[in-house]
C-alpha cells in the first residue's frame, strides 16, 4: 500500500535578534512537538530581517544563533527539515506572482503597516509613513510565499500572527481563482497555543519579554549573567513575611515554565504562607532556569563555535526544502503562461 502522507507544519524564524526566553517558552519548546504529528519544516527567515537590520555582521551572527538555537533545543535535521529562507531562491520569484495577485487594500490592513503608522500619527507627523520601507509594507505577501511554497497544511504562530496565515490564504485564493484549473494552493490554517502564560512570559520589567521593549533574558547568556538578570526582575514591595499572589506575580509566571507541576504546587504554597521574599524566590528561579537550560547552553555553544557545521546543516535542509520549492514553482510558471 502507498504511504499515507503526513501533513505539512512550517515554522518561520527572524534573526532580528538573540533568541531569549520568551522566544523559547511561546514559540521554540511548543514548535519543536510539530516533529510528533506534521512533516515538519522549519526556516530562518533572513530576508525578511532585511527589514530592520542594516549590519551584515550582525545578521550573520543572529542568523547562526538562531540556527543554532533550534538545534541546542532539539531540532533534529534528519526528522525535520530545517534551512535558511535566502538558500531558496524560488521564494522570491513567486514573490513577485503574488505580489500581482494581491491588491493593495489588503496590504494596508496589515497589522505592522498599520501599528507604524498609527505611531508616526501620534508622534504628530505629517507623513504618517515616515520611516516605512516597502520590505515592512510588502511583508505579508513574502511570508506568504515562504508558506504556500511548502505546501504547508499547518502554521503555528501567536494571536498577533493569525492575519498572516489569513492574508497567505487570501492571496492563495487570488491565484486560484485565477489559475486554478491549472494548478491550485492548499489553503493554510493557524494553530495558537491555548497557554496564555506562555504566549506572554514577562520580562525584566514586567511587560511582555520582548526585544522592542528591551526586556529580554538572553536564553543562552552565561550562568552568572542569568542569575544578575533574574535578579533584576521587577517585583514591588511586599515584605518578606506578607503572603504573596502567585497569579500576579512576574517571578512565579516564569518558574512555571520551567518547574515540574509538583513543584509549581510547592512555590505556590510558599508564596501563599508567607515568608518567602523575594530575593529567595528570584534565587530558586534562577536555579531552576539554569538546570533545565545548562545542558542546551553547552550545545549552543559547540555550535557557534563550529560554523562549518551549521553550514553543512542547513545546506541539507535547502536542498530538501528546494526540492519541493522547484515544483511548485514550475507548476505556477506553467499556470501563468511562462514556462
Amino acid at each position: 500500500m502507498p504511504e499515507t502522507r503526513r501533513p505539512i507544519s512550517l515554522t518561520g524564524i527572524k534573526p532580528t535578534g538573540v533568541p531569549h526566553l520568551g522566544n523559547y517558552v511561546g514559540a521554540i519548546r511548543p514548535a519543536l512537538k510539530l516533529v510528533e504529528d506534521y512533516d515538519a519544516f522549519y526556516f530562518i527567515a533572513d530576508y525578511h530581517a532585511l527589514i530592520s537590520v542594516r549590519d551584515r555582521e550582525l545578521l550573520d551572527y543572529y542568523t547562526r544563533s538562531v540556527a543554532a538555537t533550534w538545534l541546542a533545543c532539539g531540532l533534529d535535521p534528519e526528522v525535520a527539515t530545517f534551512y535558511r529562507q535566502s538558500d531558496i531562491p524560488e521564494t522570491f520569484e513567486l514573490t513577485w506572482v503574488f505580489a500581482c495577485m494581491t491588491p493593495k487594500g489588503l496590504m494596508n490592513r496589515a497589522h505592522a503597516y498599520k501599528a507604524t503608522r498609527d505611531k508616526n500619527r501620534k508622534a504628530g507627523l505629517v507623513d504618517l509613513d515616515a520611516g516605512i520601507n516597502m520590505g515592512l509594507y510588502n511583508y505579508p505577501i513574502l511570508m506568504a510565499v515562504d508558506i504556500l511554497i511548502m505546501e504547508a497544511d499547518v502554521v503555528p504562530v501567536g494571536k498577533d500572527q493569525i492575519q498572516h496565515v489569513e492574508i497567505a490564504r487570501d492571496i492563495a485564493g487570488s491565484f486560484n481563482h485565477a489559475y486554478g484549473d491549472k494548478y491550485e494552493f492548499k489553503l493554510p490554517r493557524n494553530i495558537t497555543s491555548e497557554d496564555e502564560d506562555a504566549n506572554a512570559m514577562p520580562g525584566l520589567d514586567g511587560r511582555k519579554m520582548s526585544k522592542s521593549y528591551n526586556n529580554t533574558i538572553p536564553l543562552f547568556c552565561e550562568r552568572n549573567e542569568l542569575r544578575k538578570l533574574v535578579r533584576r526582575i521587577k517585583t514591588d514591595s511586599t515584605p518578606v513575611d506578607a503572603p504573596k499572589d502567585p497569579d500576579s506575580s512576574s517571578l512565579f509566571s516564569i518558574y512555571k515554565q520551567f518547574a515540574s507541576e509538583e513543584d509549581q504546587a510547592k512555590m505556590r504554597e510558599r508564596m501563599l504562607a508567607g515568608g518567602l521574599g523575594w530575593g529567595e524566590m528570584k534565587d530558586m528561579l534562577f536555579e531552576q532556569i539554569d538546570a533545565v537550560l545548562a545542558e542546551s547552553r553547552e550545545r549552543y555553544k559547540a555550535l557557534m563555535e563550529d560554523r562549518k557545521a551549521l553550514d553543512e546543516i542547513l545546506a541539507s535542509g535547502a536542498e530538501r526544502a528546494r526540492a519541493r520549492a522547484r515544483r511548485v514553482l514550475e507548476s505556477v510558471r506553467a499556470a501563468i503562461g511562462i514556462d
